[in-house]
């Protein structure tokens, strides 16, 4: 069984300035439009279990045709392990989207406050990817965000389900995806991605607040819409959450049937029976 930990705060998610953030503490609002959120895989082990298939069609005794095909499904599965497993659960992981890549382990046994740190690290590098890569126009008010001054964003709190103990040598690939989305909050998804064991070490469901820290009315301080370039860019990016998760089980999919027919022809030989 997975442990569960909550860690509950109010600090800012992108402030990038030095100068603390009055912290007050108040509920999400409503969703308005959602995507699923994160579900384990059915087999969470599915990339080592299809690896030690097409190791043991190799073991059979494949004949040269079949182990090119063997060779070649091998290399896609080394290629986009990252694509097959985080990909189809809606995450993004093209370069313009991910939070860390490759991360060094530097611990010998990691502390479990480390997971939450690459989560807050990334996340912070997947708000930048709208602003640099996704919704340049927009650069300078994306960039407001991430300060005091006027609407910024704040984590109201985390939670993390542990997967399994990480340990030095490693490098770990954290991605993040929308997941819930209302009228002055959304939840974050996080998968953080061991490159040793390339599954799952930790994942994390992420609850941020928009929050105006400086009215222009005598109003106080509180909880405000989200900016109109914001919503725009989260309903753009929940759709491409839905196609990479489709193209991803695609992939999968096909994969599966290139080893089931594989298994076949190796085991149905006469030899074999």
């Amino acid at each position: 069984m997975s442990l569960k930990q909550s860690l509950s705060n109010s600090l800012s998610l992108f402030r990038l300035v030095s100068r603390p953030a009055t912290i007050r503490k108040f509920a999400t609002t409503a969703c308005c439009y959602t995507q699923p959120p994160i579900a384990p895989p059915k087999n969470p082990r599915w990339l080592s279990d299809t690896k030690d298939r097409i190791g043991r069609l190799f073991f059979h005794g494949a004949t040269p045709e079949e182990s090119r095909e063997a060779g070649e499904i091998l290399s896609l599965l080394t290629k986009n392990w990252r694509e097959y497993i985080a990909g189809s659960e809606g995450f993004l992981t093209g370069e313009k989207r991910r939070g860390l890549f490759r991360h060094n382990v530097v611990w010998g046994h990691v502390n479990n406050v480390t997971y939450t740190r690459w989560a807050e690290s990334a996340r912070v590098n997947w708000a930048w990817n709208f602003a640099k890569h996704v919704d340049p126009a927009n650069r300078n008010l994306w960039a407001e965000l991430w300060t005091t001054r006027g609407v910024g964003l704040i984590l109201k709190s985390i939670q993390v389900d542990y997967k399994f103990p990480m340990e030095w040598p490693d490098k770990v690939t954290v991605y993040h995806k929308l997941s819930e989305v209302g009228d002055s909050s959304f939840t974050l998804g996080v998968i953080i991605l061991s490159e040793k064991h390339q599954r799952p070490a930790a994942q994390c469901m992420e609850d941020i607040v928009v929050y105006n820290y400086k009215p222009k009315d005598k109003s106080p301080p509180g909880r405000a819409p989200f900016p109109e370039f914001v919503r725009a860019q989260f309903e753009s990016t929940l759709q491409l959450q839905r196609e990479a998760k489709e193209d991803a089980l695609d992939a999968i999919r096909d994969i599966d049937a290139r080893v089931n027919a594989l298994e076949m022809k190796v085991m149905s030989r006469k030899e074999m029976t």
